[in-house]
């Protein structure tokens, strides 16, 4: 399945689903699952409800397993039951969302007693490297070293958030484990050899090692938060 992925999409997928490790017989909520890879991922052995607003991306899901796909945003989360959840995944959402509060407060009304949320978000740090080191965009460097919001290609505005924000919002949450995505894949410039399937599965491996070590996650271009309720 993840063939089909431009590597460093595989790449963090892989990395991604590691750090969550063996998920079997949960209700799994996924929120912005874009094509579905991830819902059809964890469908095969779990009940798996998918909300995305982007129609268009829900043409192209990917459907090997079967799960519940909803088209919408903030006002199909409000319709589900309370405390209905095992895990809800929001990957790469939160900063394109302008509702972001009003969404973290119904994942915890969502969320069963002890169930858990699985953030993955942008980490400013990682973001300036990448500007300096790949870009040599100093003047969007400059801007995000200054706190401002950055631009993506693809879904416009990055709001920038910090890890601990997701507390504020809600204060029934705790973050339970941080960990580092994609420290080292970005900074190797050779191309080629990204699509190399044994230099892949040597960089997975230094990826998962140094991904639980505070001085590599302050430099990694993602953060992934356990948050638990």
């Amino acid at each position: 399945m993840l063939e089909k992925l431009q590597p460093w999409e595989a790449l963090l997928k892989r990395i991604l689903w590691a750090q969550l490790g063996d998920i079997q017989n949960k209700k799994i909520l996924d929120f912005g699952s874009g094509i579905g890879v991830t819902a059809n991922h964890y469908a095969k052995n779990n009940e798996v409800v998918a909300i995305e607003p982007s129609e268009e991306s829900v043409k192209e899901r990917y459907t090997e397993n079967d799960y519940q796909q909803i088209i919408g945003s903030i006002d199909e989360l409000k319709k589900l039951e309370e405390e209905s959840f095992d895990m809800i995944f929001c990957h790469n959402v939160l900063e394109y969302a302008t509702e972001r509060e009003d969404i973290i407060k119904e994942f915890y009304r969502l969320l069963k007693p002890n169930g858990m949320l699985s953030v993955v978000k942008h980490n400013r740090p990682g973001r300036v490297m990448q500007m300096v080191v790949l870009l040599n965009d100093f003047e969007s460097a400059n801007s995000l070293l200054d706190g401002n919001d950055g631009m993506a290609s693809k879904f416009g505005v990055i709001h920038y958030y910090n890890d601990e924000d997701i507390t504020k919002w809600c204060d029934g949450f705790s973050i339970s484990k941080v960990h580092g995505i994609r420290t080292f894949w970005d900074l190797q410039q050779n191309q080629e050899i990204h699509k190399d399937s044994d230099w892949q599965e040597k960089m997975v491996q230094m990826e998962m090692r140094v991904s639980d070590i505070e001085e590599y996650q302050d430099i990694a271009f993602f953060h992934h938060l356990l948050v638990t309720k």
